[in-house]
């Protein structure tokens, strides 16, 4: 029994110290395992440093297997690849622009006009030009598609003959090839070469422009870039139809320099592409859009693409410069009993005094007759009585129908509000008809007088409009107005010693100056 212990302990012994001997053994393992794997890490990172300090030498340094591949995926040799790398890391120059407030010094001997002209029209349509044309400051050229008669000293721009558009395709049933040729007219005027131009601007025979409001529309833009800039039509369907994106030709539209250039380079390829576009200007916009360049908007352009009477448009203008205006032959003259060159004459002597401010609307009211006054500086005075706000009052009034004659008034690309059935809510209108300006007080001064048409019956008691016979309306020119915000004037009604005479004065609002009763 004890020899059977003694064995029993002994061989206990032997796997203990077994035990402990493979314990120290795991342990050195452990050991070895874990220096090998520190030294591995620390191969692996100084392997890495020096990689990246190479890809920092050099950042393209591809294997010869890797260089093989790209040779015959895209034909570039690695030599080729190195070099445009090295291009690539050299500094670009890029052009320093000037800093300005966001405005360019053009003046209007930086704009060439092109004028799209016909031949049939162009002794009725040239005195429309001649109401606008600046003849020793404008410059431009209108195009026509046959030669006329012209006479020296006429006030007019140069007239050329448009090129041959025969080869050029034109498959649509309803427009005229004329399209064609008139869609041409920047890009033949660029080749004529003319020096220190910054802008083209593309109009028609009957568009009118005032031509101070044009050149600080485009100050406002770098002439260097690359600007396409117009505006729609008013009516819904034409937009729908041709492009909301597209600057009406009518309206006017204007091309920087170097947009017309590259337009230049593709417009006669690009005209193929497209023979049953209708017009020139929709050709232009496509044009424009395989360039890449979109519309930039400005409201003053006016298309004008209604018929009737334009008060309720340019009674309630948009707070924006007036550039331009169109279809001068299909809507009324815009002042009563003249015909339509005088009514732009007419308009042109309020222009010459303070372009800045033509056709911008001014609300006051008159507290102790409420009434509510809505002036269009140099154009036309309403007067209602009772309190219209201004939200109704910056409205126009549907005094003219829609281009497409069975479209109701939803297809107007703006609000619109309704001429007033009630007899005493009609306005009454006092037309410009005289201005001048004050050097001593240094202000403009403009007599309306009162249009006279027969008041209907009214019922309300309170005073009438119809007791007065004109009204004089004060205003400092204010030439600087579009380099601030867009704001209304604010208008004010003076004391009269006349009872048949209304006084106003309009000018910048003061702090805390607004529109109401």
């Amino acid at each position: 029994m004890g020899g059977k212990n003694i064995k029993v302990e002994n061989s206990d012994k032997k796997l203990l110290h077994w035990d402990r001997f493979r314990q120290q053994i795991g342990f050195r393992t452990s050991l070895t395992w874990c220096f090998l794997f520190i030294c591995v890490l620390y191969i692996l990172y100084s392997s890495n440093l020096i990689l990246t300090t190479e890809n920092q030498k050099c950042s393209v340094c591809l294997n010869a297997s890797t260089e093989e591949r790209l040779e015959a995926l895209t034909n570039v040799s690695s030599t080729h690849l190195h070099l445009v790398e090295e291009v690539e890391d050299e500094p670009v120059e890029r052009p320093v622009l000037p800093q300005r407030s966001q405005r360019y010094d053009t003046e209007l001997k930086h704009i060439v006009f092109g004028i799209a002209g016909s031949s049939s029209l162009w002794e009725k349509r040239k005195e429309y030009i001649k109401a606008w044309w600046k003849p020793k400051e404008s410059r431009g050229v209108v195009w026509l598609d046959k030669r006329v008669m012209t006479r020296r000293d006429e006030g007019l721009p140069e007239i050329r003959i448009s090129g041959d558009t025969s080869k050029f395709k034109y498959t649509n049933r309803q427009g005229l090839r004329s399209a064609l040729r008139i869609s041409r007219v920047v890009s033949e005027t660029l080749r004529l070469g003319m020096k220190d131009v910054r802008w083209f601007v593309m109009g028609d025979d009957d568009t009118v422009f005032v031509v101070n409001n044009l050149v600080r529309i485009l100050s406002k833009y770098d002439h260097r870039q690359f600007y396409y800039v117009g505006s729609s039509s008013e009516s819904h369907v034409q937009n729908i139809h041709f492009s909301y994106a597209m600057a009406y030709g009518g309206g006017g539209f204007a091309i920087s320099y170097p947009l017309a250039k590259e337009l230049a380079k593709m417009q006669d390829r690009c005209i193929q592409r497209y023979p049953g576009l209708y017009g020139s200007d929709d050709r232009i916009q496509a044009c424009m859009a395989e360039l890449g360049v979109p519309l930039t908007r400005e409201p003053g352009f006016h298309q004008y693409d209604v018929y009737g009477d334009l008060l309720g448009l340019l009674g309630a203008h948009p707070v924006t410069p007036l550039v331009s205006l169109h279809h001068l032959d299909v809507v009324q003259p815009i002042f009563p009993r003249m015909n339509r060159v005088k009514a732009l004459q007419h308009l042109m002597q309020s222009v010459k005094l303070d372009s800045a401010s033509i056709m911008q609307q001014s609300i006051c009211y008159d507290k102790k007759r409420s009434w509510s006054v809505s002036v269009s500086w140099g154009y036309v005075i309403q007067i209602f009585r009772g309190v219209i706000s201004p939200r109704e009052l910056e409205m126009p009034t549907r005094t003219f129908l829609n281009w497409y004659r069975k479209a109701d008034y939803t297809a107007y690309a703006f609000n619109t509000r309704p001429v007033t059935k009630h007899p005493c809510q009609k306005p009454f209108l006092f037309y410009m008809s005289t201005s001048r300006y004050d050097r001593v007080k240094k202000q403009t001064l403009g007599i309306y007088s009162r249009y006279k048409s027969r008041a209907p019956y009214c019922r309300w008691n309170m005073s009438s409009p119809e007791k007065i016979d004109s009204v004089v309306v004060l205003k400092r020119p204010n030439p600087l107005r579009w380099q601030k915000s867009p704001r209304r004037d604010c208008c004010r009604v003076l004391p009269s010693h006349k009872s048949s005479t209304m006084f106003l004065q309009i000018g910048n609002c003061r702090d805390g100056e607004i529109s109401q009763l």
